[in-house]
């Protein structure tokens, strides 16, 4: 497979430039106008940042990405996949609050929100996942894949599980629904925590398999009935469905691949990735710790795995920035050789991601970097 051409620009600005005029000029290096926008929907994909995490991307790089889509004739709107976690995104209410106080609205970036797998994050499209090893019917959200287009603009910054959440992150894990989030985490099966089940009967109701059942008020799940759905913790008005959230990263990872696959494959897509506020861990956490290097620049590319692979060594080649956790782990331990995303997190390995996603065709790990 001959290299993926990914295109970079630099942080630096003068009085003639602003960062959202070279985000523009980079993407439409990158051959962006190549797609035909006209009249078709565009799923910008992106995290729109989880309340009291400051590291998100400024809803300004979100615009310059919808004018231009809009330039070309594209309907784009912004888009993401509730959390299975609990927290400000679990469901779309809360989802979209969380967006507006981040200060993602149609005001500020030109186009409309829709949480992609809907009010409780049951509202998904079963995918078929070609090739794939651990995924045979990806669980997508539905408004992903009534789009015509998807466009990923990613942070890049580390993660506790993955090793860097970038293109194949946002895409895979983030385009999931709660249920495909669940079958990406777990190698097992959903559990009541007894002490919040309230025995309300929602688990029951949505259940088709009669795996839910309630008994003196408090639900519970037989593993020999379930299928591993998970459609009962988006419905538990408590948060009493637990995932089991026991699978190995490696597997993760690949799972990851193959639900990224299934978002793109059959249709345009482009890749964007601001290597920005590199944060240790991902921004689902509350919170965001001092980045890990300085800042490196903007990346884009039709290649989401030659992309994450340029990020990941751009990062690499940086200075640890002084005082962060990388420094820590570097000071206790001997990294020499070491990427930093490993030794950020040791237990992870980003590489099995790409190498799953090239194993099942979605692109290359060879890239030629071209600096606009």
């Amino acid at each position: 497979m001959e290299k993926s051409k990914v295109y970079f620009t630099n942080l630096r600005t003068d009085g003639n430039h602003t960062l959202q005029q070279k985000l523009a000029h980079l993407i439409k290096k990158a051959g962006i106008a190549n797609i035909d926008f006209e009249n078709k929907y565009t799923a910008i994909k992106i995290h729109f940042g989880e309340p009291g995490n400051l590291a998100y991307l400024r809803p300004n790089y979100a615009k310059t990405v919808v004018d231009i889509v809009k330039e070309l004739g594209g309907k784009p709107f912004l888009t993401d996949c509730n959390t299975l976690y609990v927290g400000g995104r679990k469901n779309a209410l809360d989802h979209i609050e969380s967006a507006y106080v981040n200060g993602f609205s149609p005001f500020s970036t030109g186009c409309h929100i829709l949480i992609a797998d809907g009010l409780k994050g049951t509202d998904d499209v079963l995918v078929p996942v070609e090739g794939g090893d651990y995924v045979k019917e990806a669980k997508i959200g539905r408004a992903v894949m009534d789009a015509d287009i998807v466009i990923s603009l990613s942070h890049f910054k580390g993660h506790e599980a993955t090793g860097f959440g970038g293109a194949l992150k946002n895409l895979g894990m983030g385009c999931g629904s709660r249920a495909g989030k669940m079958e990406m985490h777990s190698a097992g099966k959903p559990s009541v925590n007894a002490d919040a089940c309230v025995g309300c009967g929602a688990c029951t109701r949505i259940c088709a398999h009669g795996a839910a059942v309630v008994t003196d008020r408090k639900a519970s799940i037989d593993h020999n009935k379930c299928v591993g759905c998970g459609r009962c913790i988006g419905v538990c008005p408590k948060d009493a469905v637990e995932a089991a959230s026991d699978e190995a990263n490696d597997i993760l990872n690949c799972k990851i691949a193959e639900y990224s696959k299934a978002v793109i494959d059959g249709r345009p897509n482009f890749h964007i990735s601001l290597v920005i506020d590199v944060s240790p861990n991902c921004d689902c956490h509350a919170e965001n710790d001092l980045p890990i290097v300085p800042d490196v620049g903007m990346f884009a590319s039709f290649d989401p795995v030659a992309l994450d692979v340029a990020c990941a060594d751009a990062v690499n080649a940086q200075p640890v920035i002084h005082g962060s956790i990388l420094d820590e782990a570097r000071q206790k331990h001997d990294h020499t050789g070491h990427d930093h995303f490993h030794m950020n997190h040791p237990d992870t390995n980003w590489k099995s991601c790409i190498e799953h996603a090239k194993k099942i065709g979605i692109g290359t790990d060879e890239y030629e970097l071209i600096e606009v």
